[in-house]
């Protein structure tokens, strides 16, 4: 803020005239006639009468420009902050943002470092490689834990200094140890959330289908009649729904886990110290809670699994956490899950490459033509002004779930309205990126495409679809026209719910996400 300028004070002197004070003298002899000059006892009067109008004057004067500026001073938007404290005991606060968070663990896992140009490129170019190369059963492959995640475990993932960060026993370890430590009546809350979300996980991942299947669509140029292709206005609207159920995921899963943390016992709480935030070698190895395995369904123990791990990492964690995403969190509808993560699903102690979204990306690229590439390449400058919005959205999401942990209560409008525009951003992104493979697409020459088919290294083409990571038959899917803006959507779009048949709904089997 500028400063204000001190108000200058002007002394205002008055000159005093000097009186001659001698008598004229008139002849005797002579009549007297009226002086032309007043007595001297009368001028000096009206001299010292002139001397107070002057001095009133400038006392007025002064007290007009004391006014003034104070009035000024007090009501101007341009003041420091602490002077208008004294007339406003409400102090001016400035919103944080996300560009104040701070990344201490591990300096290869930042915020700035997942949003820079070069990873979003390699993970935008190795979704390319998969969409170009796969088929409409790999692109519904999506863990779970991409669901709601507003609380610290992908970060948590990533800077795991043991090196278990993308093993496939990390979740399961952590959910094990908080398990352990919660009581069995704060399991029951845990259980009873499950029960109550399963079948939200369930449409959320049913209502990711139109999605998908549009996408493909426009990549194999099966636009519907009167359509020059994807309307991103439908789209953004479509995930805008879609991210409504994110929300109820989120929102309740916070209510519910916070309550848990702020029952903590003391002995609870140090039992949780020992945990460290980074380091999972410090978790014990525990064993898993058969009793309450065998006692919920696949997608129910999912959900229970991803509930204990996210309060460990939410609990232990911080909002920077919570705000911090992965390159490849948004645009998640291409098929790179599935080529990333397939080997891992079922194989227990499987490291999941960190190295394969980069090298295969740029892979990607060095087999197109300049032209092809620039498509690609310039997508990183042309979302940055979005991306920078997703992260500020998603902080501002992550700091008012928080305060379920300290007692308070999020605000539900606010959550619900952001976590909305998060989705409707994550609509936009989508398009273009669905937009650019298309048309890359559409100018490969065979030997591009067979060099790209052994680039993908993965002879794997689903039968059906994927609940998350669990194979289903592929639903069906009505029209999808209104994603190329023509017709009209469905009321329910993006929040429809999925028939019964849609999950997994045998006794758990498999590991809760890769």
């Amino acid at each position: 803020m500028l400063p204000m300028d001190d108000l200058e004070k002007t002394d205002i002197e008055t000159e005093n005239s000097n009186i001659n004070n001698g008598v004229s003298q008139v002849p005797a002899n002579e009549p007297q006639l009226q002086p032309a000059i007043q007595p001297v006892e009368v001028q000096k009067n009206k001299n010292k009468a002139s001397k107070k109008w002057l001095i009133a004057l400038a006392f007025v004067v002064l007290i007009c420009l004391i006014g003034g500026g104070l009035y000024w001073y007090f009501n101007s938007t341009n003041k420091p902050n602490t002077a208008h404290a004294a007339n406003n005991p409400t102090p001016v606060t400035k919103t944080a943002t996300y560009t104040s968070l701070q990344y201490t663990y591990d300096n290869k896992y930042t915020l700035p470092q997942a949003m820079s140009d070069q990873a979003q490129l390699s993970t935008i170019a190795f979704d390319g490689l998969a969409f170009v190369t796969g088929s409409a059963g790999a692109d519904t492959f999506f863990p779970p834990g991409k669901v709601a995640d507003y609380f610290g475990f992908q970060y948590m993932r990533d800077v795991d200094k043991a090196g278990f960060g993308h093993n496939t026993t990390f979740l399961p370890k952590a959910a094990d140890n908080i398990l352990t430590i919660l009581t069995s009546e704060q399991k029951a809350k845990l259980v009873t959330l499950a029960k109550q979300q399963a079948p939200i996980y369930a449409n959320f991942a049913y209502n990711r289908y139109p999605l998908m299947v549009a996408f493909r669509n426009n990549l194999d140029g099966k636009l519907p009649s009167g359509s020059s292709g994807l309307s991103t206005k439908a789209v953004e609207t479509y995930t805008g729904n879609l991210y409504g159920i994110d929300y109820d995921l989120a929102y309740n899963r916070a209510l519910v886990t916070g309550s848990i943390i702020n029952s903590f016992t003391t002995s609870q709480k140090a039992s949780l110290a020992k945990l460290q935030f980074n380091d999972s070698s410090t978790w014990a190895d525990v064993p898993e809670d058969q009793t309450l395995k065998k006692s919920l369904t696949n997608d129910q123990y999912t959900a229970i699994m991803t509930y204990a791990s996210e309060m460990l990492s939410w609990y232990k964690g911080g909002l920077n956490a919570d705000t911090y995403f992965c390159p490849e969190r948004h645009g998640t509808y291409f098929g790179g899950f599935f080529m990333k993560d397939y080997a891992a699903v079922g194989n227990s102690n499987y490291f999941i490459s960190t190295k394969l979204t980069g090298d295969s990306g740029q892979g990607f690229l060095n087999n197109l033509d300049s032209t092809q590439k620039q498509l690609i390449t310039s997508i990183p400058t042309e979302q940055k002004t979005d991306l920078q919005d997703m992260a500020q959205t998603r902080m501002d999401i992550s700091s008012e779930l928080r305060k379920a942990m300290t007692g308070g209560t999020p605000d539900k409008t606010k959550v619900a309205a952001l976590v909305k525009h998060y989705g409707e951003l994550d609509g936009k992104l989508s398009t273009l990126y669905a937009f650019r493979f298309a048309q890359v697409k559409k100018t490969l020459t065979a030997k591009q495409l067979a060099a790209m088919v052994t680039l993908r290294n993965l002879n794997v083409v689903p039968t059906g679809g994927y609940y998350f990571s669990t194979p289903v038959p592929y639903p069906a899917v009505t029209s999808t026209n209104f994603l190329f803006g023509v017709g009209t959507a469905p009321a329910n779009a993006g929040n429809m719910t999925a028939p019964s048949t849609f999950s997994s709904n045998s006794q758990n089997n498999n590991p809760p996400k890769p």
